[in-house]
């Protein structure tokens, strides 16, 4: 118990992981004039912490992967040291920048327009669920290329955009960049990158999987994690989430669709309960199966086994789950109640961030059940931070975002005659989506699409695609220990 214990306590010391040959960091007085003018541009007089550690790799061409928390300046940890490695007089792409979201796109673009204002260095950002015309003026001439992977490759398809020039790739939120919803289109923009670049991922958290596909698109990558002061490379992530006492069934499945983890154990302290939680999230559309003590000892070792395997997505279980289950790529527990007894938390949150992996482990806790939850956080050392819940609008913008990257990814597989086929249809979507009761129907055909495509199976809701060899390293990080 107490080396389980000591192995969940997100607070205790970490060890400082740094690249082999490791540089020491930049400091604000030592940044060139024309670092300094971009920084001066975005308002900053000073360098953050991941800015100061990641800087002098991004200059010696080393590929990197970085861990650091969201809101920690990562965006220009990439941006600065890029502007600086951009040759002014070539009007071609010379950074790209792929990001999962719209916004994060956007934000990032916007940041970068400030940096590079009368400089004579010209950003784009492309991304899906908008018009094509208005994105592919911006890019002729545009040297630092932001976008979504789906909207990028339409345009390397096209032709419309080149990447002959690269000189510096950047994956920002690297964890949801090469997850099953995003790693097809990743692979076929592969493609289209030249034989030398440098790249860089950055994430808050590193999975296993992630850390085995980085050397698809570095070259021998090196490994560098922040975490304020400290340095992790396998770190549970302890989170609560309020909810209304009356709606933690609704509010599990407002989580599940915003985080969308690849693969979840919920808790649930009694057998009715698993039921029931497994019945709404069934008919929400998510497919999830339940483990008690009922269930015989063969059908257990199923479940167990369809979950390692990545053919299930979701298991509703009680404690019996706890214990002596070793899942190394299950990347999120969800407790949907507080425990019975505190010691059942830590076997619970064990369950992920296994074998050096990031985990996270989220308590919903209703007003009454706050006081439980905390008092297991004191007990156990566990620095709990709150995880609000997701309004209906994010919920939205969620799915509606795996949505159309779907839809765009089969747009893009269909041959001649099936574009021909489906081209009968237009006069009819044209005419349905100007009438209200039109609009209707689509949000019917739209929420069955994205039931029997994104929905059904173990959650891998893209089109598949041949595995392709790594054409570059082999993936992995290297690094040594230093003490803090």
């Amino acid at each position: 118990m107490d080396e389980e214990k000591l192995e969940q306590q997100s607070t205790e010391e970490s060890e400082l992981i740094q690249p082999e040959n490791e540089l020491p960091p930049a400091t604000w007085e030592e940044l060139s004039p024309e670092m300094k003018g971009y920084a001066g541009k975005a308002g900053w007089n000073s360098l953050m912490p991941v800015q100061a550690m990641t800087i002098p790799y991004v200059l010696a061409k080393r590929d990197l992967m970085v861990q650091s928390r969201t809101g920690s300046g990562k965006t220009g940890a990439y941006l600065l040291p890029s502007l600086q490695r951009i040759r002014k007089e070539e009007a071609d792409c010379q950074v790209l920048v792929v990001a999962p979201t719209r916004e994060l796109a956007l934000q990032i673009e916007e940041e970068a327009g400030k940096m590079t204002r009368d400089s004579g260095i010209r950003s784009a950002v492309v991304y899906g669920g908008a018009g094509y015309a208005k994105q592919q003026e911006e890019l002729p001439g545009a040297q630092i290329v932001i976008g979504t992977p789906g909207r990028l490759l339409d345009f390397l398809m096209r032709g419309t955009l080149k990447l002959g020039k690269l000189r510096v790739l950047v994956l920002d939120e690297a964890d949801r960049m090469l997850s099953m919803g995003f790693y097809p289109d990743m692979c076929r923009l592969k493609r289209y990158l030249p034989q030398k670049y440098n790249g860089y991922l950055f994430s808050a958290t590193f999975p296993q999987r992630v850390l085995n596909l980085a050397g698809q698109f570095l070259e021998k990558p090196e490994f560098l994690s922040l975490s304020k002061d400290n340095v992790h490379v396998k770190e549970i992530l302890h989170l609560y989430t309020p909810v209304p006492v009356m709606e933690k069934d609704r509010s599990l499945v407002r989580i599940l669709e915003t985080e969308s983890p690849d693969s979840v154990i919920v808790f649930c302290n009694m057998k009715t309960t698993v039921h029931y939680v497994s019945v709404v999230l069934k008919r929400f559309g998510f497919e999830a199966e339940e483990l008690s003590a009922d269930l015989p000892q063969k059908k257990r070792e199923e479940l167990i086994a369809r979950l390692k395997e990545g053919r299930l997505r979701i298991l509703v279980a009680t404690d019996i789950a706890a214990r002596g289950i070793d899942i190394p790529a299950l990347n999120m527990v969800v407790q949907y109640e507080p425990p019975e007894e505190q010691e059942l938390y830590i076997h619970r949150a064990g369950r992920t961030g296994r074998a050096g992996a990031a985990g996270t482990s989220v308590s919903l806790v209703s007003p009454g059940e706050k006081v439980k939850l905390t008092m297991i956080a004191k007990a156990y050392n566990i620095d709990m931070k709150e995880l609000p819940l997701p309004s209906e609008e994010e919920v939205e913008k969620a799915i509606s975002g795996r949505l159309l990257n779907n839809l765009e990814q089969m747009a893009r597989d269909l041959d001649l005659l099936q574009k021909e086929r489906s081209a009968r249809f237009l006069p009819l979507a044209r005419t349905i989506s100007s009438t209200e009761e039109g609009v209707n129907l689509l949000a019917v055909l739209f929420d069955r699409y994205y039931q029997d495509r994104i929905m059904e199976g173990s959650g891998d809701y893209s089109p598949k695609v041949e595995k392709e060899k790594p054409r570059r390293g082999e993936g992995g990080g290297r690094g040594r220990r230093r003490k803090k």
